[in-house]
């Protein structure tokens, strides 16, 4: 089992992508979110409250292996801020695309308390929160897009 969370940590191995492990492991989680979506608002919120506890897990378990704090290859949190940043939304290419794009801008700038949550907190929840926290900003900014512009545009992507 600690292999395998090792393994989840770089999320089977993207985050040793050399160049920007970090927006492609939000890229690869584009078609989890498509899945969850497709599967509905309550398995999507359970993947997340799942996938919480097992990051945190994983990032521990990497940094025991590894030494040292919050490793490029970690990208577990990627997925888990890009997935809070997705949900409830509409399943279309501008959220898509608005959302990746505002994540990884939140998730690389931490601005406000992220850097300070980034820096401050140790562990494999220190390595999670951050990413959280980009994520519920995001997703925050994301719903007032969705309920005041038509930014987000109205076709679903996916059927």
């Amino acid at each position: 089992m600690r292999k395998f969370l090792i393994q989840l940590a770089t999320l089977f191995g993207v985050g040793r992508f050399p160049k920007g492990p970090g927006t492609v492991a939000t890229m690869v989680t584009i078609p989890l979110v498509i899945l969850l979506w497709k599967l509905g608002p309550l398995i999507y919120m359970g993947a997340i409250v799942l996938l919480l506890p097992v990051g945190i897990i994983a990032c521990e378990f990497y940094e025991q292996e590894k030494g040292g704090h919050d490793h490029k290859e970690i990208v577990i949190d990627e997925v888990l801020g890009f997935l809070i940043t997705m949900v409830w939304l509409p399943l279309t290419w501008q959220a898509i695309l608005i959302g990746f794009v505002l994540f990884r801008l939140l998730d690389i700038t931490k601005p406000l308390f992220i850097g300070y949550l980034d820096k401050k907190i140790q562990g494999g929840l220190g390595v999670m929160v951050d990413d959280v926290a980009a994520g519920i900003i995001a997703s925050l900014i994301m719903q007032v897009l969705y309920t005041q512009t038509n930014w987000l545009g109205s076709q679903v992507l996916v059927p």
